[in-house]
């Protein structure tokens, strides 16, 4: 039987009157990429929050590694949360030195092999870097932590396609050689849905399709095809 890494049952978060997740119940196996999917609006970064023990639901249940999510989950899961930013005058060998010494599991070694895979300056402030570069930069701390549980809330917004493709081909490499479960949610689909085992697409906070993403791919087309089905 197959390990679950994030188990929702009706999950409901409210702010004030608008409800970013209404009832959401999924879930998502263990050491597999999943896409989580949606148009703006549709509670992507709300789960995501929830999934990282930053907010709590206001109904439902949830899961994580077989726990309520939490502060005492942080050495087993790495979060990017959206429009992430460093500090603008420290160095990418700063923000290393500082995940060595706070990120529980972070790997100094596989941060420098990761920045040189995306051509990050070690000795460059994150000032003087393009949003693209800084991106990569706050990808590679996620990256480099040993945890069960990753999770990616646009890691890709903003930034220009040659710094998507680099990003995508360092996910690969870094896929490649670790049992590891990892969320994405993201709007550049056609880069990144190659990297999809599974699939969830949100709409309105509710999930309204969810499989295998070879699967969907062979009933429905590719997933850029099923997000212009579902939301057009």
């Amino acid at each position: 039987m197959t390990a679950v890494a994030v188990q929702c049952e009706r999950l409901t978060k409210r702010y004030g009157k608008d409800t970013a997740l209404k009832e959401c119940s999924l879930s998502i196996a263990s050491n597999q990429v999943t896409g989580i999917l949606g148009p703006n609006g549709s509670g992507k970064s709300t789960l995501f929050r929830i999934i990282a023990g930053l907010v709590r639901p206001d109904e439902g249940q949830i899961e994580v590694l077989g726990q309520s999510p939490g502060w005492k989950m942080n050495h087993q899961l790495a979060y990017l949360p959206d429009r992430a930013r460093w500090y603008p005058e420290h160095t990418a060998s700063d923000a290393f030195e500082w995940g060595r010494q706070v990120l529980p599991g972070f790997r100094i070694d596989q941060a420098k092999k990761l920045a040189e895979w995306m051509e990050i300056d070690h000795g460059k402030r994150v000032k003087e870097m393009s949003r693209g570069q800084e991106a990569r930069l706050m990808l590679v701390l996620c990256l480099a932590r040993e945890v069960p549980l990753v999770v990616l809330d646009e890691p890709f917004a903003g930034i220009d396609v040659i710094s998507r493709e680099q990003i995508v081909e360092a996910l690969i490499e870094h896929l490649s050689n670790r049992e590891q479960t990892i969320l994405i949610s993201t709007h550049e689909l056609y880069e990144v849905e190659g990297l999809f085992d599974y699939a969830v697409f949100l709409k309105n906070g509710q999930t309204v399709l969810a499989d295998e993403a070879d699967e969907l791919r062979r009933k429905y087309g590719t997933m850029h095809d099923i997000f212009r089905k579902l939301y057009r």
